[in-house]
């Protein structure tokens, strides 16, 4: 009981201020995020964090598929060897509409 009635006193403070700050405020945060957002070092990380996932995530799928390739149905395995066939001819999207750039 005592952590809901902290719980609660934290969101009706929080709605207080919130309140209190009006909408200038969030105008203001949102402008800063947006200029954040905008900034080319931040796109840059960004960029590279997304390309090393997808980097990764191939390793990963290459592992995986050959591990578990001779455990798993036909009818799994046949999707799996067409996706890699796909990849390996360097096509566009997927079924999920996701690319391979």
């Amino acid at each position: 009981m005592r952590y809901r009635l902290t719980f609660f006193a934290g969101l009706a403070l929080g709605y207080v201020l919130g309140t209190r700050a009006g909408r200038e405020r969030y105008e203001q945060l949102k402008k800063s995020a947006r200029q954040v957002a905008q900034n080319p070092a931040v796109r840059n990380t960004a960029e590279s964090a997304a390309q090393q996932g997808r980097v990764f995530a191939g390793k990963a799928y290459h592992v995986v598929s050959e591990k578990v390739g001779d455990h798993v149905p036909e009818s799994v395995a046949g999707r799996v060897r067409s996706l890699r066939e796909r990849n390996a001819n360097g096509a566009g999207p997927d079924d999920w509409g996701t690319s391979n750039t």
